[in-house]
This record gives structure tokens, sequence and C-alpha cells, in this order.
């Protein structure tokens, strides 16, 4: 029973308003769980914000690597966290939407591009000398 929780499925997610606010999650229920968002079922800073569309969401094997990634995810500087979402989700679509359909890749635009790496560059140069930002996948070394 015990190794049935750990490799249960967890998520992180950020949810945005309409305005980019953003609030950073974890579940290992990620459709119930956007529902409740989208629904305003919990009174607190999502619902006050009005965070019902989903941007962003990694998965993990277990709730203990996901409860890890939260609160990396939530100690980083907002230009980190907006260029972490615009990598995957570059027209901050509502993820929800698709949940559970096939994956289409992304064919990204010159223009995109351009404005991609030109924030990049923009949230090193504001994150200073002593904060570097990284990629998803470097986070784990």
């Amino acid at each position: 029973m015990f190794r049935e929780a750990m490799s249960k499925k967890a998520y992180i997610y950020i949810m945005a308003s309409r305005s980019r606010t953003l609030y950073i999650g974890m579940t290992t229920e990620l459709d119930g769980r956007i529902s409740e968002h989208k629904l305003g079922l919990f009174a607190g800073f999502s619902r006050d914000y009005r965070c019902t569309r989903l941007v962003y969401y990694e998965i993990y094997d277990g709730p203990m690597a996901a409860i890890t990634r939260e609160k990396q995810l939530k100690g980083w500087r907002r230009e980190k966290k907006l260029a972490l979402i615009e990598s995957l989700n570059p027209t901050w679509l509502d993820l929800a939407e698709n949940l559970g359909k096939p994956v289409q890749p992304y064919k990204w635009k010159r223009e995109e591009l351009i404005a991609l790496h030109e924030a990049l560059q923009r949230a090193q140069q504001n994150a200073g000398p002593s904060t570097s930002l990284r990629y998803a996948q470097d986070d784990d070394r």
C-alpha cells in the first residue's frame, strides 16, 4: 500500500488570471483540482484573483518530488516564472481545454522565438549575477 502511494502521479501546476496573476499548486488529481479552481470552490488567493486558466504543469512519479518542485517554483522571481510558462506555452493558452487529448507540437514563429529569447535575456539581467536562470531540466542538479 505504501509503495502504491509513492508511485502515484503528482502534478505541479500554474494557474493564471487574465491579468497574468499567477498561482502555483500541487495535486495528485489534476483534472479535479483545475475544475475546483475554475468553479471558485475554495476561498483564498486563486479565487480572489480569478486564477482560472491552466497555463503550465509538470508530471511527477510521486507527491514528494512534486512538493519539492512546487516549493522551488514559488521561490523563483516572477520573471523566471513567466519565462518558464512562455517556454512551453508562449500564447498563454488555457491548457485545461486539452487535458487528456493528444498533444500537438507547437510550431514556433520566428518572431515568437526572438521575443522568447529577448524575454529570457531580460529576466537574466533582472535576476542579477547571483541568481542564474536555468531551464527546468537543469533544476535537478
